[in-house]
């Protein structure tokens, strides 16, 4: 394990271009409620986009560009660039640079969607039919989704421990970034749900060593804070 040198706090806002539906689980379904609901904040009872969706989502296709076969390796044998960001356990514990955090909705968001009157508290509703092929009978479900424009506020920690790989770290996050951007988060995907988009970037380093001038580079050239 390397000395840690820095943190880099790196922030953004994540922006929802088409409703999304990233499951949770319901103890108890009343005759007439839906299906299925999107994962909540115990507390709050709004909707969250937990760090671990967000984290193997990122990991995953980002590791779809570094096979050639079309197929993933299992993950021991993945590329070092992507064990060294995300972490590994065999054939040795490689510590994850990367730090999640569950994602949570903007209080502007909340209150410009209330304003909305969704068909829930911040939260549509979605009707959709599956057909049986062989019957033809068609199966009504309603899901829960995140309504087109909800707002997140995206936050990933970076731990600093060689600046001479950092370049190519966060050359390899923003290219996660730019591919689940062009891809989805949570369900359904292929019938356009999860449509993500990331803005607003900004960042904080905190350096432990005294000495990370490349860094602040480096963070200046790829998160380049707006005046």
């Amino acid at each position: 394990m390397n000395a840690l040198k820095g943190k880099v706090i790196i922030e953004g806002t994540l922006k929802v271009l088409t409703g999304m539906h990233i499951g949770g689980s319901s103890d108890f379904a009343a005759i007439g409620a839906v299906d299925s609901v999107v994962i909540k904040d115990p507390v709050t009872k709004l909707p969250i986009i937990p760090g671990t969706s967000l984290k193997g989502k990122l990991r995953y296709l980002l590791a779809r560009t570094r096979t050639e076969t079309g197929q993933l390796d299992i993950l021991e044998n993945e590329h070092q660039t992507i064990k060294r960001l995300f972490g590994a356990s065999k054939p040795k514990i490689v510590s994850s640079r990367l730090i999640f955090q569950d994602v949570f909705m903007t209080p502007e968001s909340v209150e410009k969607i209330r304003q909305a009157e969704p068909d829930l508290y911040v939260t549509e509703i979605k009707f959709e039919n599956s057909i049986d092929r062989q019957t033809a009978v068609a199966n009504p479900r309603q899901l829960e989704r995140v309504p087109t424009g909800a707002e997140f506020t995206f936050k990933l920690i970076y731990n600093i421990e060689d600046e001479t790989e950092m370049e190519e770290d966060l050359q390899n996050i923003l290219m996660a970034i730019e591919l689940l951007e062009l891809d989805y988060l949570g369900g359904h995907g292929t019938r356009g749900y999860g449509r993500v988009g990331f803005s607003d970037w900004d960042y904080e380093i905190r350096d432990y060593c005294d000495g990370l001038e490349q860094a602040e580079n480096l963070c200046q050239k790829y998160f380049k804070k707006e005046c």
